[in-house]
């Protein structure tokens, strides 16, 4: 087995009610993003928020090779480690206002993560909606 980690980014969290901005290279959503190559819609809900969180929670928990690694009132921020290489992408949600869940998710190394990271996003909007939260 390989281990193609990374160091972890010095930019992770929300800083003035945003998320980092995705770099120029094509491995990194945004919902926050406005770039056609970055953006992405947010996640939606019409419970509470902590219920949503908690959903969200159970969704990241339930993903192969996961890891939570920051647990906030309105930030979580999970670690994804791919099986055979251990590359690793960051995903940060951030729940800013009722009904809404900004979401970032990007490699640490390399330049194309061949959709890996849209992939996850809306592999994890699936699963969230399918709990009807």
């Amino acid at each position: 087995m390989f281990a193609c980690a990374g160091k972890p980014p010095t930019n992770i969290g929300v800083n003035d009610g945003r998320l980092a901005p995705c770099p120029d290279t094509p491995n990194c959503v945004s919902s926050q993003s406005e770039g056609k190559n970055h953006a992405i819609a947010p996640l939606e809900y019409s419970s509470d928020k902590s219920a949503a969180r908690e959903t969200l929670k159970q969704v990241i928990k339930g993903m192969a090779g996961a890891r939570i690694v920051t647990d906030e009132d309105d930030y979580l921020h999970a670690e994804f480690k791919s099986r055979i290489f251990g590359f690793v992408d960051d995903v940060e949600f951030y729940f800013p206002e009722q009904s809404i869940i900004h979401v970032r998710s990007a490699s640490r190394v390399g330049y194309s993560d061949l959709g890996v990271n849209r992939k996850r996003v809306e592999a994890i909007r699936q699963r969230f909606e399918a709990r009807r939260p």
